[in-house]
């Protein structure tokens, strides 16, 4: 369980970064398939039980349908995670910009290679699903943030598009609510603790992913390869997002770039050891 812990741990500060996914730690860290399948599986058959008044029944049925064993540890590490880090990571991206999207840049490249490896096969298939995913993505992260208002509508609808992004390899939740204009407004609400718009948000995301989780587990089911293919795509298509962040915060010269360069060799290195020494969870 401490494992799965630091796993959430983990999924939650990549979470927390525009331009990374949890969904991506989530991969690295051998737990990809189970997630999206244990939330997939939640489809609140144990209710039926509770309102016949039939406790026992409520409790054997929520016991089968829901994998507490694994949800609870690594809902606590993306908890912990989001309300520790929230403000190191955001105080790194104004302070030290170039050195910490380099390093981002670095577990992205990381991130894709590890899942080009899960490839079986190199078709032209697979090859036109990853030019479709890196195409769209390139496009989708070329967008300008989206001037709307922080009500908790609009908060409540963000947390069910952000959620979804937030378990796709290679797509930053973060990212979206950064484009929705709901990123730093977010950020805000966990440093003070607004625990209404928490609220609201958070009931949001949980009804995007018991959604979109079924779409996923599917997919990855029946069609997984062109899945992993489309979402390399999606993976190198987010790479304009580090690239264009160094670029902005740095001269472009050899004596800025060495140093941002060895930052992503740290970066890719730290994924292929995570990769490595986490087991996966079947």
């Amino acid at each position: 369980m401490f494992l799965i812990f630091v796993r959430g741990v983990l999924m939650g500060s990549a979470d927390i970064v525009p331009g990374v996914s949890g969904g991506t730690i989530a991969l690295i860290t051998g737990i990809y398939g189970h997630l999206v399948e244990a939330i997939s599986n939640i489809r609140f058959g144990f209710l039926k039980p509770l309102f016949k008044g039939d406790f026992d029944g409520f409790v054997n049925s929520i016991l089968d349908e829901i994998d507490f064993k694994f949800l609870i540890p690594l809902i606590l590490g993306i908890g912990v995670a989001f309300l520790t880090l929230a403000k190191v990571v955001t105080y790194c991206m104004d302070v030290y910009t170039a050195f910490t999207y380099a390093f981002f840049l670095g577990l992205i490249i990381a991130s894709a290679v590890i899942l080009f490896k899960k490839l079986n096969h190199i078709n032209f298939k697979n090859i036109l699903f990853a030019l479709i995913g890196c195409i769209l993505t390139f496009i989708f992260v070329s967008l300008n943030p989206i001037a709307t208002n922080h009500s908790l509508l609009v908060l409540f609808i963000s947390g069910m598009i952000a959620i979804c992004a937030m378990i796709l390899p290679g797509i930053s939740g973060s990212f979206l609510l950064l484009l929705l204009g709901q990123y730093k407004y977010m950020l805000n609400a966990l440093h003070n603790f607004h625990l209404s718009e928490i609220i609201v948000f958070v009931v949001g995301a949980l009804i995007g992913i018991l959604g979109f989780s079924k779409i996923l587990n599917y997919l990855l089911k029946n069609h997984e390869e062109i899945t992993m293919a489309f979402l390399i795509g999606v993976m190198i298509g987010s790479l304009r997002v580090p690239c264009v962040e160094i670029a902005n915060s740095i001269s472009i010269n050899i004596a800025s770039l060495f140093p941002c360069l060895i930052v992503a060799v740290i970066g890719f290195a730290i994924i292929i050891v995570l990769e490595t020494r986490f087991d996966y969870i079947d």
